[in-house]
């Protein structure tokens, strides 16, 4: 992903979801830890996508 885009949570978001739906979890991983100011939805995002690939402690851990 282009370095200009990753400050955009809207699009970081879509693409952790597109890929936790693909099942690419280090990729969604790398951008979930590359953004500086993360909120709620990004945070559902990948919940949802651990959960999706059947993640569940991992999904427990981004509690904590």
């Amino acid at each position: 992903m282009p370095e200009n885009y990753r400050n955009y949570n809207i699009t970081s978001t879509s693409a952790i979801d597109m890929l936790m739906k693909f099942g690419d979890v280090e990729s969604a991983e790398r951008i979930f830890r590359s953004i500086k100011t993360k909120n709620i939805i990004t945070y559902g995002a990948m919940v949802k996508g651990y959960v999706g690939n059947e993640m569940f402690e991992k999904a427990l851990d981004l509690f904590e």
